[in-house]
Formats: C-alpha cells, sequence, structure tokens
C-alpha cells in the first residue's frame, strides 16, 4: 500500500502540524495577556492639575499670545514668526527677560513647539505658560 507521498515505506508519513498549531494559538494567548505587564510605567502619561500661583512680576516679562488658528501677538502688536526671532535675538542678552504664553487652548501643541524651539534657538530661556485657576471664587 502506498502513502500520500508516492513511496511504499511506512515509516515517512506526513507531518501533523495540529498540535504545532495547538501550541502557537497558547503562545498568541500568553503573549496577549502578558503585554500589557511589560509596557513600562513611564509610558503613561497624567497630566498634573494647575492651582493658583503667585508669580514675581519683575517688569520684565513679555506678553505672547497665540490665538486659535496660530497667529502671534507680541505686547499686543500682531507679529511674525520672523520678527519674533529678531526680538527674541534682541533680548537674549537680557537674563532677567522672561515671555509669558497666553495659547488659546484649541492651538495645536505643534505650534506651541516651534514656539519654543525658535526662543530657545535665539537665545530666550525663561518662558512661563499663563492659564486659568481651577478654582471658583
Amino acid at each position: 500500500m502506498q502513502n500520500r507521498s508516492g513511496s511504499d515505506n511506512p515509516l515517512f508519513a506526513d507531518l501533523n502540524v495540529t498540535p504545532l498549531v495547538d501550541v502557537m494559538l497558547v503562545l498568541l494567548v500568553i503573549f496577549i495577556l502578558v503585554a500589557p505587564m511589560v509596557i513600562p510605567q513611564s509610558m503613561r502619561v497624567n497630566l498634573p492639575k494647575t492651582a493658583m500661583v503667585a508669580q514675581k512680576n519683575e517688569g520684565k516679562n513679555a506678553q505672547l499670545v497665540v490665538a486659535s488658528d496660530g497667529s502671534l501677538i507680541y505686547q499686543e502688536q500682531p507679529i511674525s514668526d520672523q520678527e519674533l526671532i529678531a526680538e527674541f535675538k534682541k533680548q537674549s542678552t537680557n537674563k532677567t527677560f522672561q515671555v509669558q504664553i497666553q495659547a488659546d487652548k484649541r492651538v495645536e501643541y505643534g505650534r506651541i513647539a516651534e514656539i519654543m524651539a525658535l526662543a530657545q534657538s535665539n537665545g530666550v530661556t525663561k518662558l512661563s505658560f499663563v492659564t486659568l485657576s481651577n478654582t471658583k471664587k
């Protein structure tokens, strides 16, 4: 009698893959269950809640407003990115100079990151963000 492989030797039987599939499915289930436990705790982001903080006003703070469309208003005057760079370069030698950023909550994070990069690359290292307090009065 011939088997499926066409030979008369009964020692060469077909490979049974059912146990292999069963083992692979069990391993897959184990990996699915264990994977969430392997993720480092630093991957989770818990943002802090803001409370009212009194800040010293030394008269050297500059107000930068970022409107919801990403346009800039510096010291109550509309300003372009290039003009802002020139202003940052001019103020870079002043060690007490600080920019207070008031950004609309609908402004994309990428726009805020661009402004921060502009400030840092042009010598302004003191940045603060103005927010509303959570406390009701």
